[in-house]
């Protein structure tokens, strides 16, 4: 017993519920994008790109997954937030899933970092609690090098600019504070989301490849946060999208 329940990680492969037991393994492909945009989602369902193959449910909504229908690549939304993210990241890994390129926005720490300008994280900071379920106490996780190989092949590729290094995961977005901002920055962080060191952890644990890429959004700068319209960038939201497309199919 530690004195904070966080840090008493059981490396224990099977625990009481275990995914692989309570969904079905399915014809899926192994390629699977996880898209934080349902703009994009919406916009690839109505000109019939993508159908829908099974869904994950919570007390929240319905959760579905849906395959291309010209190209071997799987696709869902994980919601919001660490928890709910690895839970359907754990269900598309039981359905047959391996192989994963996350496509989402962040907040940026430094306001030279323009909205929409590219970041692929080398490592997340952990200040949230889903992924000291799965790696032990540490202050980062890390993605899989292959995916940040292919993620980075696709951009160069198409003469993307983007910069690289770490994020800050953090389960609490009204709680980031001038100090921890500055505490983050002065660390390397360039970035600030909720998902990425706990889905870095969770595909570690189930030895899958994911990697991700994020797209700079509002300005998280104490005494002048600026919101600069990041969530209706619907344009960029696309070109990122289908980066992340080819990316996975380079896996």
């Amino acid at each position: 017993m530690k004195d904070y329940p966080i840090l008493e990680f059981d490396p224990t492969g099977k625990a009481v519920l275990e995914p692989s037991e309570h969904v079905d393994k399915m014809d899926i492909p192994e390629r699977c994008v996880i898209c934080f945009f349902q703009d994009v989602i919406t916009g690839l369902l109505e000109t019939g790109r993508i159908t829908k193959v099974d869904e994950s449910r919570s007390e929240m909504a319905q959760h579905p997954i849906y395959v291309f229908n010209d190209r071997p690549v799987a696709v869902f939304h994980p919601g919001v937030g660490a928890p709910l993210a690895v839970g359907l990241l754990e269900e598309n890994i039981a359905r047959g899933c391996s192989k994963f390129i996350v496509c989402g926005g962040c907040g940026v720490l430094d306001k030279e970092i323009a909205v929409g300008h590219l970041i692929v994280p080398t490592s997340a900071v952990r200040d949230e609690g889903t992924s000291y379920h799965y790696q032990a106490p540490g202050r980062e996780a890390e993605p899989h090098p292959v995916a940040v190989a292919s993620i980075r092949k696709v951009l160069d590729a198409h003469a993307v600019p983007y910069l690289t290094g770490k994020t800050w995961t953090t389960d609490a977005f009204y709680r980031e504070t001038p100090n921890k901002v500055a505490d983050r920055k002065a660390e390397g962080c360039l970035a600030v989301e909720m998902e990425a060191a706990a889905l870095f952890a969770a595909a570690d644990f189930r030895k899958v490849i994911l990697g991700q890429i994020l797209y700079g959004g509002d300005a998280v700068i104490p005494g002048e946060w600026d919101g600069r319209g990041w969530t209706h960038r619907t344009s960029t939201r696309e070109e990122l999208f289908w980066l992340a497309v080819e990316a996975v199919l380079e896996i």
